[in-house]
């Protein structure tokens, strides 16, 4: 005991003494949690939009007014004409361009019916769904304003619920996958330099004459960055509750002996990539490269897996961050016990032991 805690602290003293490791270890999470927090968001805002008033009534001027006290929309330079549309559009400073025809008003209240036409840049067909879908709730309700007491024969109403997200935050979105592309990255690619570093540097010619069984070796290499992941584990909760106002439904326990899961997996691959390649840039290639385009695809948190061909949701299986973002919505966001998150548990235990077994079978106790 007393030699592995010699090699644990040896391990411990790379760490602090390589500034760069410290800011990809400390660094990194906290700009990734503060950009997919705030910076980054799914939610459609700020949306450049200029109109094209023909009628100039009472009925248009509402609509205009109502259209510019939306937080949805910055309301741009009047339209002078229709062929200055495709200029806006060209230039880039509108999403969308409303017209409205010379004799809306009088269309309104003669024949109880008029028409707005709505020209959106479709090169993002998400973005055009949601601005029209914006402008059909905007003049949807000025017309229930003008007929308020026009019923029909029956009605349909809707009553929506937002479940688990009631407050529409959208760093909820987020957080769940920042935090397994965060471990994912961080563990998985500190730890694959370990075995790496001691083979350019000469010394592992120490590690394969000493006492110890390989073994331990890979544990004294893998628990200094667990025990500073999981300090990690602690900043990034600190961070989402005080700053990003991100509630945890479920158990703190729960999420916590996860986490140590998922980055024991995570460790695991690292130290599996660390003995099967001879140099840190290599190792270190694979892991932030290899790792952050699955986790940031095959995960569900950037593109959802339902809308992917079949192939791509087959692959996703063998990505273990997608079980882990699995487990931290289920228990974080939506307040879940571990009977609704055992099988993602025992995915990422069987994970854990086969990627440990391999990386094991993998350590060369001798050099070539």
């Amino acid at each position: 005991m007393k030699r592995l805690l010699a090699f644990i602290r040896k391990e411990f003293y790379h760490v602090f003494r390589d500034r760069r490791t410290l800011l990809i270890l400390f660094g990194l999470p906290i700009a990734q949690i503060v950009l997919f927090g705030f910076a980054l968001s799914n939610e459609v805002k700020n949306i450049g939009i200029a109109m094209q008033d023909n009628s100039h009534d009472i009925h248009t001027e509402n609509i205009i007014r109502k259209i510019q006290s939306s937080s949805y929309f910055n309301v741009e330079a009047p339209i002078l004409n229709y062929n200055d549309i495709e200029n806006r559009f060209k230039s880039g400073t509108i999403k969308c361009a409303v017209i409205f025809p010379a004799n809306f008003g009088s269309d309104l209240q003669r024949i109880g019916g008029a028409k707005i036409q709505v020209i959106a840049d479709a090169s993002d067909p998400n973005t055009a769904t949601i601005v029209t879908n914006y402008l059909n709730a905007i003049v949807n309700d000025y017309q229930q304003q003008l007929n308020p007491t026009v019923k029909l024969n029956y009605q349909i109403i809707p009553e929506l619920r937002q479940l688990y997200n009631e407050e529409q935050n959208g760093s909820l979105n987020f957080i769940p996958g920042v935090i397994a592309l965060i471990f994912m990255i961080v563990s998985t690619a500190l730890t694959s330099v370990s075995v790496v570093r001691e083979k350019e540097l000469g010394t592992m010619e120490i590690l394969l004459v000493s006492p110890f069984q390989p073994i331990m070796v890979l544990i004294a290499k893998a628990i200094p960055y667990l025990v500073l992941s999981l300090i990690n584990f602690m900043l990034i909760m600190f961070l989402s509750v005080y700053l990003l106002n991100v509630e945890i439904k479920g158990s703190f326990l729960l999420l916590f002996a996860e986490s140590i899961l998922f980055i024991i997996t995570c460790l695991s691959l690292g130290l599996l990539i660390s003995n099967v390649t001879d140099s840190q840039q290599t190792a270190m290639l694979i892991s932030m490269m290899g790792m952050m385009l699955p986790t940031l695809i095959l995960t569900g948190f950037m593109f959802p897996l339902e809308n992917m061909p079949w192939i791509f949701r087959v692959v996703s299986h063998i990505v273990p961050s997608r079980y882990y973002y699995s487990i931290v919505k289920a228990v974080m966001l939506k307040g879940l016990g571990f009977q609704f998150v055992w099988k993602e548990t025992l995915v990422l235990a069987g994970m854990a032991a086969l990627l440990l077994t391999i990386a094991l079978k993998k350590f060369k106790i001798r050099l070539s």
